[in-house]
């Protein structure tokens, strides 16, 4: 009874004495077990004293009663509910292969129960062939759950060759996670090319996932002369024909495909890749609403579908475009939670790329500190295994800190560093404007007026408001004095849809122009604007700046101009959340008049109570109303 009841994994009382009663176990049994307070037994419920109890009435057991135990639960499992557990159960009985177990393997789905399930089924096929194929649904399964360590011990035990083709390219694609985890994305990225060689003519079925996977090691790279090489193996791919567009300088062409791609992508039984390649490259061309759409859209499918190796991956991209669109605060959310995700997952590549992400946000607020060290964290990984874009992302992240602490020369070395880490201008387009600003301030403005003239060209072509802005203000920046002023206008016009720390920089250029014409009245109402938006995200070192031109300008303190209240140390998310709170709101409810979800509003609160010398909500309307 012991033996029975140890064997089981659920405690359910009538299952265990149904089966110890086909091996004439009853009830009364188990009564010397309760006595001796091993076990403690209600009506339905059967649970040892502790966890070790069971292990040793499990052990203690003969190799027979054992097997026997397990064939018992087997013969009382019946149906579809109990499916998996009875294939437990005969796993835990068969002494050899045992196809009835192998098949069920496939029916799994949470990622790492079906990865588990897979290894156990190989190792109970006898024929070669299959158990090759379960070997690599368990390696790709792992990978899917953040296993990337057991993704590797299982493609290790995979038998070679492997004369399928099919077959062949499942596995390259295991292989591939392993070494873009631990290895180098760019060799990821030609070992998923070399296979499409095999696998092109027998199974052309294969080779959208291959040349996906390939693309997007290539592109974590920034090995624009890779990506290519890729590309130009089936143009009329569209995750392959965006890219290879783009790179070969035609963006009307790129963005006709993206647009098909994307609606591809949006469809209800698209792939996880298709909407994650999709955002990535709608994110490369500014096109930042649909990349938050697409990035939402991979999070929860990651979410639902409990594919959790996926999941910081999608929420990076959720981040990046949350920071483009100048979201800050949901952008560090989003982005803490996937590095703590990788960090748990031992992600090392992915960490990398979240520190640097996490490190451009501290550089915005001129947290010199953290950004050095996340920084720095990030390119001891990424520079010795050539991960471009990590090691660009890092570099921006000093240049961009440097830039707001007024040290340009600084800046720009770093600016350029990141974007020589990249292997083509289009994949730097990012950083491009700090790098303008960085180069003009250094006092070289030669190094920017190629850069200026790019941007402008790119922004021309992607239509994109906020990007054009970006671009105005570089061509202000870069060309003759006589322009200066209708560009800044014209960028102050287009600053929607890229958040107030774009349109802040703008204000503070321009507030700096009028004042070095001696325009000292027109331009204290930009350096003001410019001061008062910095103040509300944050950014310290960029309100200092302006605080200063503004002095400058002749512009003296004036008590409704006072920043020094509680409310003005707040985001402008932050002062949403925080009025809306005093009103009685729930979080659920500013969460749906905001469009952000309740954790996100609870987020907000956490930062804010701090700086408002508040410890409760219920002290907001009183503050509120002083």
């Amino acid at each position: 009874m012991l033996t029975v009841a140890a064997a089981d994994d659920t405690g359910d009382l009538p299952t265990v004495l149904a089966a110890a009663a086909g091996l004439g176990g009853e009830v009364g049994d188990l009564e010397p077990a309760e006595r001796a307070e091993l076990v403690l037994v209600s009506a339905r419920r059967l649970r040892f004293r502790h966890p070790l109890i069971r292990f040793a009435a499990y052990q203690c057991a003969p190799l027979a009663w054992r097997l026997t135990a397990h064939q018992a639960l087997v013969a009382v499992l019946d149906g579809p509910a109990h499916a998996h557990r009875r294939a437990w159960h005969l796993a835990a009985a068969a002494t050899g292969p045992d196809e009835r177990v192998a098949e069920w393997a496939g029916s799994r789905q949470a990622m790492a129960s079906a990865s588990a399930a897979y290894e156990r089924a190989a190792h109970l096929t006898a024929d070669t062939s299959r158990r090759a194929r379960r070997l690599i649904n368990a390696a790709q399964k792992a990978s899917e759950a953040g296993q990337d360590e057991r993704c590797r011990a299982l493609t290790d035990q995979v038998p070679l060759p492997l004369p399928d083709p099919g077959m062949a390219a499942d596995f390259a694609r295991a292989r591939s996670v392993v070494e873009l985890g631990y290895g180098s994305p760019g060799q990821a990225a030609r070992l998923l090319a070399e296979c499409t060689e095999t696998v092109s003519a027998s199974r052309p079925d294969k080779l959208a996932p291959l040349l996906t996977d390939a693309i997007h090691a290539a592109f974590s790279a920034g090995d624009a002369a890779l990506m290519m090489e890729i590309a130009v193996r089936t143009p009329g791919l569209p995750v392959v024909a965006t890219p290879a567009k783009l790179l070969a300088g035609d963006i009307s062409g790129a963005l006709r495909t993206l647009d098909e791609h994307v609606e591809a992508a949006r469809l209800d039984g698209s792939g996880l890749m298709d909407r994650l390649m999709a955002g990535i490259y709608c994110h490369l061309v500014a096109a930042h609403e649909n990349a938050y759409g697409l990035a939402t859209a991979a999070v929860t499918h990651c979410r639902e579908q409990g594919i959790g190796g996926w999941l910081p991956t999608t929420l990076h991209l959720l981040a990046q475009a949350e920071l483009a669109l100048g979201r800050h605060e949901d952008a560090h959310a989003h982005a803490a939670e996937a590095l703590r995700l990788a960090e748990a997952y031992d992600l090392d590549h992915r960490a990398a790329h979240l520190r640097a992400l996490l490190a451009v946000l501290a550089a915005v607020r001129g947290e010199e500190e953290p950004t050095r060290e996340l920084a720095g964290q990030a390119l001891e990984y990424t520079r010795p295994r050539d991960v471009g874009r990590g090691t660009a992302d890092a570099s921006w992240a000093l240049g961009l800190l440097d830039l707001g602490l007024g040290r340009a020369q600084d800046a720009l070395e770093h600016l350029e560093a990141a974007r020589h880490a990249v292997g083509h201008p289009i994949l730097a387009r990012h950083l491009m404007p700090d790098l303008i600003e960085a180069a003009v301030r250094a006092g070289h403005p030669e190094r920017a007026r190629e850069p200026a003239k790019q941007l402008m060209s790119w922004a021309d072509d992607l239509r994109q408001p906020h990007f054009t802005a970006q671009a105005h203000r570089c061509a202000a920046l870069t060309g003759p004095d006589t322009s200066a002023e209708q560009h800044y206008t014209s960028a102050l016009d287009l600053h929607n849809g890229g958040g107030d720390f774009e349109r802040a920089r703008t204000e503070l250029l321009y507030g700096e122009w009028l004042r070095r014409g001696r325009r000292k009245l027109d331009a204290r109402g930009h350096l003001r604007t410019a001061r008062e938006l910095f103040d509300r995200l944050g950014a310290q070192p960029w309100a200092r700046r302006a605080a200063t031109e503004l002095q400058a300008a002749g512009e003296t303190s004036h008590p409704a101009d006072a920043v020094d209240s509680p409310i003005s140390r707040l985001s402008s998310q932050e002062r949403e959340v925080v009025r809306l709170a005093a009103t009685g709101a729930t979080n659920r409810e500013i969460a749906t008049r905001l469009f952000l979800s309740p954790r996100t509003v609870g987020h907000h609160l956490y930062r804010a109570f701090p700086k408002l010398g508040i410890s409760s909500r219920t002290e907001l309307a009183d503050l509120l109303a002083s």
